[in-house]
């Protein structure tokens, strides 16, 4: 093999190399996207715009634990409603063998694995509440109990749609959701230095805070950046917000690399990189 191709087979197999992505997913869940970004070359930057916090009162998620049993069904809206329910639900009693589980993402999978549940109501490809309702499992809900663990918040279309299909609907919040207090100068020194390439955002709600954690230059400099996003109602926020830099990728992980990879890939050399390559 010579030179020429043994570089080019590298930059195959680092298609993400000398890049700067941003990673603003919640500290806790921020790990596997980071993990497959440096996998791919890239420098995942670590900028979460969504701080997690426990609820004030935890009596609400204790009672609800005290009565798993009589549930059909158990609803996790996010890998955070996992982790904060299934902490303090554990620590009292075992999971009822009954009790069907069902999430919306891959990364809801991955947290309820560390609990040792694994039979699991998933959608397969777009991982949201109305990918979750399309389920057959989903459809005939008369007569059935469900708890949803959620956040303080939140959308209703969910519980609103199962009361409809005829199930008997309980929430009970188990983490509370906050804009983190966060120094941006990491950000505006790669900014400075031509080399902060990319944000991915999973959350509409994490992007308004990205803007406002960011001063009059951030957010100036944010719309001249590539923002990947893995769902439409997230871009179509950017873009309420006047962000003009959008890519909407697959779902999950997996899809927003893939979408960075299929961008970078295409636009090799409409931007220098770090090291001017």
């Amino acid at each position: 093999m010579n030179a020429t191709n043994a570089i080019m087979q590298k930059q195959a197999s680092l298609p993400l190399r000398n890049r700067h992505i941003v990673v603003t997913r919640p500290a806790e869940q921020a790990s596997h996207l980071a993990g497959i970004i440096t996998q791919a070359g890239g420098s995942a930057v670590l900028f979460p715009v969504l701080a997690i916090h426990d609820v004030d009162d935890p009596q609400p998620l204790l009672n609800i634990a005290a009565r798993l049993d009589d549930f059909d069904l158990a609803v996790f809206v996010s890998p955070n409603a996992v982790n904060k329910a299934l902490t303090s639900v554990v620590a009292q009693r075992v999971w009822p063998a009954h009790l069907r589980v069902a999430v919306m993402g891959h990364t809801s999978e991955r947290a309820l694995a560390r609990f040792g549940i694994s039979d699991v109501i998933a959608p397969l490809t777009r991982f949201d509440s109305e990918a979750l309702l399309e389920l057959p499992e989903l459809r005939e809900m008369r007569g059935k109990r469900v708890v949803i663990f959620r956040s303080d918040g939140g959308r209703e279309l969910l519980g609103d749609t199962l009361t409809a299909r005829g199930a008997m609907i309980e929430y009970v919040s188990c983490y509370r959701r906050g804009k983190p207090v966060a120094d941006a100068a990491p950000l505006l020194q790669l900014w400075q230095q031509h080399a902060l390439d990319a944000f991915t955002v999973t959350s509409s709600e994490g992007l308004r805070n990205l803007v406002e954690m960011l001063d009059s230059h951030g957010q100036a400099l944010l719309k001249d950046t590539p923002l990947f996003a893995p769902h439409a109602r997230i871009v179509e926020e950017a873009r309420l917000l006047g962000l003009p830099q959008l890519v909407t990728t697959a779902p999950g992980d997996e899809g927003l690399l893939a979408g960075l990879i299929a961008y970078f890939s295409a636009a090799e050399n409409l931007r220098p990189t770090q090291n001017g390559n």
